[in-house]
Order: C-alpha cells, then sequence, then structure tokens
C-alpha cells in the first residue's frame, strides 16, 4: 500500500461524517476509489430502498476532495470547496456505491473535479457531480 494512500485513510477515518455513513478510501487499477459501503441508515426512500440522495451527494463530494488531495499531497495547500453541482441518473440502491474524480482543470487559484458514482458497473453512473476548488 503507498503511503500516499494511507496518509489519505488515515485522514478519512478523522472524518465524522465519513464514519457515520461508511465512507472508504482505496486504490484499484484505475487508481484512487471512494466507496460507500451500503449501509440501512443511509436509505432515503425506503418504498424502493434507495439511498438518500445526500448521502450520494455526500460520496461525490467526499470522492472530489479526496481526489484532489491525492493529486495535491505533495502541496502544502488543503483544497476548499467553492461549490459542486450534482446529476441524479438513476437511483442508488442499497448496494456498496463507489465514486472515482479526475481533475479536469487545474489552474493556479482553481482546480475543476468531476465525479462519477455507480454500484455495479463503471458504466452506468447512479450520479455524477462537477466541483471547483481554490487550491490557493
Amino acid at each position: 500500500m503507498s503511503q500516499k494512500l494511507t496518509h489519505l485513510q488515515d485522514l478519512n477515518r478523522l472524518i465524522p461524517y465519513a464514519q457515520m455513513v461508511g465512507l472508504e478510501i482505496a486504490r484499484d487499477d484505475k487508481g484512487l476509489l471512494t466507496k460507500l459501503l451500503a449501509h440501512p441508515d443511509n436509505i432515503g426512500n425506503e418504498v424502493i430502498g434507495a439511498i438518500h440522495g445526500g448521502v450520494v451527494g455526500g460520496l461525490l463530494e467526499h470522492a472530489a476532495s479526496f481526489h484532489l488531495l491525492h493529486e495535491l499531497l505533495d502541496r502544502d495547500t488543503i483544497p476548499r470547496i467553492i461549490n459542486v453541482s450534482f446529476d441524479y441518473l438513476r437511483p442508488a440502491l442499497l448496494k456498496d456505491t463507489y465514486a472515482r474524480g479526475y481533475i479536469v482543470k487545474q489552474g493556479k487559484r482553481v482546480a475543476n473535479v468531476r465525479v462519477s458514482a455507480w454500484q455495479e458497473d463503471e458504466n452506468r453512473p447512479v450520479a455524477c457531480a462537477n466541483a471547483h476548488f481554490l487550491i490557493a
């Protein structure tokens, strides 16, 4: 396990919201991955058993933040979120949900990160987000 990943996992454990909803930081063959564990307390729509949209939004924002932290870890900068927008594409059912971010553009002061969340198939996202961070 890389030292960067270990550092991010330690940081993730310090965030109460991440612990409450079940957010984990991991790595796979494509890079950094944020995982939302299936937990019945995260259900927002009990009729269909779907995860609450706020929890899915929290996963997306968390993934964007940690992806940017991962890329900027060697700098003495803590990114601060400027804004984030969400696109909910289909219900996220009570299953483990994954999210991956990538930097669209990084300038001297602002970075733009896009994130996609999925459950069983990365090509069938349940939600996406676009976030801007102040990095100066």
